[in-house]
């Protein structure tokens, strides 16, 4: 299924329904006086987050939604029905912006999450509620009020708490099938990843963590160069970011890749690039063992890289096995300091 993960639609909520001018007509009662009931509210619309959705694709077939209109009131005092409120499924992680105004109206991260996006119009009132001792025979009534209409842009961004970062080929998608049940498409060639994957890593019972895979970053990226900033933002909810590197240097040179990632990273966002990064050299399995030691070691030297520093071949999975366990750890101690703040 394709990966959609920024879409527009339309909503309207249900006009309020009016009240109504009515009177009491009953047999040897030759002046009921106003009986005339209130309309019901109309529908409002809401976006409800939902873990079974991971795109946004159902939108580009269905753009426009409405909910119910409220019934007009009746006789006898009764009251219109209220129109129905409308529940839009939208996956977790679901931006919500005003079109018009660029304003945000909700960032929805938990499932079963409600927001309201399109507020019903309120009812109209009956006669009976201009009955006085000076108007006994009163013929107003008031209408219901319209409903909202606005245009919504939604962007979704993948909740992870890991983000593998890299160059196309570097192996990222490689490290995701070895770490975890996930299934990315792996070839010899640039750009086999076109959307975002994750993938749920269990290291131990009752503890996991989620990685995202993104298409590879090339230079240019934050002007749009390549797949551009298109996925970029799905790394800004990630807590840690894997800077996976193909360290043989038979496609290309390691520390300039590094070098024009971290570039590009500086330009799209400063919080995304001052985030905690780790180095992964990847690919160890492709260089002689009496090579890829001192390999890894001159990409660290050049760099001055004074981060953790992680040396895998995710192909064979040598050394994927203590990072997950690195990064779980990782995980608890965030986990542990955001309870004692809180």
């Amino acid at each position: 299924m394709k990966f959609v993960d920024e879409v527009t639609i339309k909503v309207e909520s249900g006009a309020g329904g009016n009240g109504i001018a009515s009177f009491r007509r009953e047999k040897f009662i030759p002046f009921g006086g106003p009986n005339g009931g209130d309309g019901g509210d109309g529908g409002s619309v809401y976006l409800v987050a939902s873990k079974d959705l991971n795109t946004l694709v159902d939108f580009r077939y269905t753009r426009q939604f409405n909910a119910k209109k409220g019934q007009q009131g009746m006789g006898s005092c009764c009251t219109g029905k209220g129109g129905d409120d409308l529940y839009i499924s939208v996956p977790v992680g679901t931006i919500v912006f005003d079109a018009d105004t660029e304003e945000l109206i909700g960032d929805l991260v938990e499932a079963e999450q409600k927001l309201l996006v399109a507020q019903g119009g309120q009812h109209g009132i009956g006669n009976i509620h201009f009955k006085s001792s000076t108007n006994r025979a009163p013929r107003q009534f008031t209408h219901g009020e319209p409903g909202d209409k606005r245009t919504l842009r939604m962007e979704l961004i993948v909740l992870a708490d890991v983000g593998l970062l890299g160059f196309p080929n570097a192996g990222k998608s490689t490290f995701i099938r070895a770490v975890s049940a996930a299934r990315p498409k792996v070839a010899d060639y640039p750009f086999t990843t076109l959307y975002p994957n994750l993938g749920v890593v269990s290291v131990d019972k009752y503890r996991s963590f989620v990685v995202a895979d993104i298409p590879g970053v090339i230079e240019g990226a934050a002007e749009g160069v390549g797949l551009g900033i298109q996925f970029l933002k799905h790394l800004s909810r990630t807590l840690l970011l894997l800077h996976i590197v193909d360290v043989s240097g038979f496609q290309s040179d390691p520390v300039e890749e590094i070098k024009t990632i971290e570039k590009e990273l500086q330009k799209f966002s400063d919080d995304l690039s001052r985030r905690e990064r780790w180095l992964v050299l990847n690919k160890i399995d492709l260089l002689p063992e009496s090579e890829y030691a001192k390999q890894c070691d001159d990409v660290i030297a050049e760099l001055n890289w004074t981060g953790p520093v992680f040396r895998i071949s995710a192909l064979n999975k040598q050394g994927t096995k203590e990072l997950c366990y690195k990064i779980m750890d990782q995980m608890d101690d965030s986990k542990n300091l955001s309870e004692k703040l809180d």
